[in-house]
Order: C-alpha cells, then sequence, then structure tokens
C-alpha cells in the first residue's frame, strides 16, 4: 500500500511540475482575452475594404448551377491536356 501511495504522490507532483513549467504567463499588468482579440480582428476583416475582384453571380437553380460547375470542370480538363480536344 505504501508503495501505491508513493507512485500516486510522485505521479501528483510530476503533472504539478509539468503544468507549472509549461504554463504560459501574460505580461505583467496585461490581460489576454482571446474572445477580445477575435472579435478585433473580426472587426477589422469587416470594415477592410473588399477586393477588385467583380462579384460572382450564382445560378438560379440547380440545373444552372449543375452545367455551370460542368462547363467549369471541362474547361479545366481541356486546358490541362493543352491539345485543346
Amino acid at each position: 500500500m505504501k508503495r501505491l501511495l508513493t507512485w500516486v504522490a510522485g505521479a501528483a507532483g510530476g503533472l504539478a511540475a509539468y503544468r507549472a513549467a509549461t504554463r504560459h504567463k501574460a505580461p505583467e499588468g496585461a490581460e489576454v482575452d482571446p474572445a477580445a482579440e477575435l472579435r478585433a480582428r473580426l472587426a477589422e476583416a469587416r470594415t477592410a475594404e473588399p477586393d477588385d475582384a467583380p462579384p460572382v453571380e450564382a445560378p438560379a437553380g440547380p440545373d444552372e448551377r449543375r452545367r455551370s460547375v460542368q462547363d467549369d470542370a471541362r474547361s479545366a480538363i481541356e486546358e490541362m491536356r493543352g491539345d485543346g480536344s
């Protein structure tokens, strides 16, 4: 029984030492709030100017969408083949 208690105490002490060694501390006087940082980044992204790329219009129905995707795939295959057939 004493061996078991010794092993448990050693494991608990080792775990505590590991956690203390790997804990990341914020600089003094500064609290890190990941949610606040994410909110700030999202707000900045929303106010950023959009790219100069023209807007992409989606086809109206599923059949038109399927046809558009198939046409894009065929043109990509032809481009990869390079022979135009």
